[in-house]
């Protein structure tokens, strides 16, 4: 098989209409992937919750700003059987463990001393076969990874080195869905994506993720997480605050255009009120200079 491409990726959950936040990310991950030479994969990630059309809608979105992808679109909703694959080797090789607690047992469970809050406290990690056979009568399992370290150490662009928790976190959940930690790291591999640039909200995630690249043989990938976009409270922007998706500012009287613009401005990279497209922005991105704060963004009217 010929080696894969560098690539950048953005991904997301096709659950509905992308906000100006997402938008402002989709620019930013297309920006760090272009400048750098790299091939830019599109990935819905479906496994979870999809609505009808919120993919179709979410490519026109991202397509309108300017921002282009390396066919075809990658849907993990199509790639169960890939994560089947990975799981099963992980098995055989002992290293997942069987899990049947529930988060409300994890949560009362005494924490080992000095394990994060929420850590998984290693309830079912070590249960006999006939253990396992005794609970597996009463509610299905959780397949967790059966970590070898407490912590890992992964590379950010923005944040620079940065050192995580890494605890027994669940692959699959007991009703058979991938979860989103060993689904994100089978396909960043499978896809060749060597830059992850997400929200900063997800960088307490990079250790894990990194940690079971790793272990599977995988090069982990650059990090860049970006500042988030909240609302006027400083909470994560939802569609509850207003006109906030790229349909409801053009109801208001913003084109696309002026939307590139406005996150443009948000960036430091162009002017109050300056039209730029994607071309503008790819001179003059310099990672360096872009704001390490969150943008507080406030809807018109």
């Amino acid at each position: 098989m010929p080696p894969l491409n560098p690539s950048g990726r953005f991904a997301p959950s096709p659950s509905g209409d992308l906000h100006i936040g997402n938008l402002r990310t989709a620019v930013l991950a297309w920006l760090f992937a272009r400048t750098t030479d790299r091939h830019f994969a599109m990935r819905m990630e479906d496994l979870d919750r999809a609505q009808p059309g919120a993919d179709v809608r979410q490519l026109h979105d991202l397509a309108a700003l300017g921002i282009t992808w390396d066919e075809p679109v990658i849907y993990q909703s199509d790639r169960r059987e890939h994560y089947r694959t990975v799981i099963d080797a992980m098995v055989r090789a002992g290293t997942t463990f069987e899990c049947f607690c529930t988060r409300r047992e994890i949560l009362e469970a005494p924490s080992a001393p000095h394990a994060p809050q929420g850590a998984y406290p290693g309830t079912c990690r070590d249960l006999t076969e006939a253990q396992r056979d005794e609970r597996r009568a009463d509610r299905p399992a959780a397949i967790r990874l059966r970590a070898e370290a407490s912590s890992f150490s992964v590379h950010d662009v923005l944040h620079g080195e940065f050192t995580g928790d890494v605890d027994d976190f669940v692959l699959v959940r007991n009703d058979g869905t991938p979860a989103y930690n060993l689904a994100v790291v089978v396909d960043d591999a499978a896809s060749g994506i060597d830059q992850v640039v997400r929200g900063d909200d997800l960088l307490t995630s990079a250790p894990r993720q990194a940690y079971l690249a790793a272990m599977l043989g995988h090069r982990p990938p650059e990090y860049a997480h970006v500042p988030m976009v909240l609302n006027r409270d400083g909470a994560r922007l939802a569609k509850r605050d207003g006109a906030v998706t790229l349909a409801d500012l053009r109801e208001q009287g913003v084109d696309s255009g002026g939307v590139l613009s406005m996150i443009a401005t948000s960036l430091r990279m162009a002017d109050d009120g300056e039209r730029v497209t994607l071309a503008d922005l790819t001179d003059r991105f310099e990672p360096s200079k872009l704001p390490r704060e969150p943008w507080i963004f406030v809807p018109r009217g």
